[in-house]
């Protein structure tokens, strides 16, 4: 990475602007129930969770009515995974685009990680609602949420920077993507606490970068949590580790694109 590249990269913020609203049109054209798919897949999700993890299996919430523990943290999955599955075909999926016209590739997996977050922002307001609904009222860790979101996108941007770049040369990240996301799912701390873990894999959570913006965002909205700072932490590092990688990466490759892709 160089100046350079940052300072390209802020003279086109408009298109920036223009490309991640065009993902956000394009996703809902056409759809009856438009933004409403922000609410309701993880909505859906939370009930499933509920009825199985929470009720069947009587998976613990450290207190916390099992629907709330889940959506908050099914709320920021959701973005991230939706971004993983766009972001990593957005090169791609912009060919002709490329070929013809040229602008930082980077902007492309960039503006879906920003389009992504209007369904966050929807998401959000329900849980919101059902904070209100449970009866929990955050305390001043709420101020810390905004953080933990930041480090959501910056982890959403390297990765998708990467999985962009190597699907242009290998499509079979198209086919990958979805089963990983589906294993990541499960080895994140969304349907149990961290605390449920075995201390053994508790140490191997650390390396899931993840597991520690998820819970920290979690505890910052549930005032009788305990934020675990160390996870955190590792995980703020290990977000800014994929950041160097991806853009490397990213990078390195670039100039490939018109003529693969």
């Amino acid at each position: 990475m160089n100046s350079e590249w940052f300072v390209e990269f802020w003279r086109y913020r408009e298109l920036l602007y223009f490309l991640a609203w065009r993902d956000v049109k394009v996703r809902y054209k056409q759809a009856a129930l438009g933004a409403s798919w922000a609410v309701i897949q993880p909505l859906l999700t939370m009930v499933i969770f509920t009825l199985f993890f929470g009720g069947l299996a009587r998976v613990p919430s450290d207190g916390i009515p099992y629907p709330l523990f889940s959506f908050c943290a099914l709320v920021p999955w959701t973005y991230f995974s939706t971004i993983l599955g766009h972001a990593g075909n957005s090169l791609v999926s912009n060919a002709q685009l490329i070929t013809k016209v040229y602008f930082p590739r980077v902007l492309l997996p960039a503006a879906t990680v920003l389009s992504g977050l209007v369904d966050f922002l929807v998401g959000g307001v329900f849980l919101a609602l059902m904070m209100i609904y449970y009866h929990v009222r955050p305390g001043w860790s709420l101020l810390l949420a905004p953080l933990f979101v930041v480090g959501m996108v910056v982890l959403a941007f390297s990765a998708s920077m990467f999985l962009a770049a190597l699907n242009v040369r290998y499509r079979d990240v198209k086919y990958a993507l979805p089963f990983l996301v589906q294993i990541w799912l499960f080895v994140t701390p969304i349907i149990y606490p961290i605390t449920f873990l075995t201390p053994k894999m508790r140490r191997l959570m650390v390396f899931n970068p993840m597991a520690g913006l998820l819970e920290g965002f979690r505890s910052s909205l549930l005032a009788t949590r305990r934020m675990d700072w160390r996870l955190a932490g590792i995980s703020a590092a290990l977000t800014l580790i994929l950041l160097v990688i991806g853009a490397l990466y990213f990078r390195k490759t670039e100039k490939t694109f018109a003529d693969i892709v």
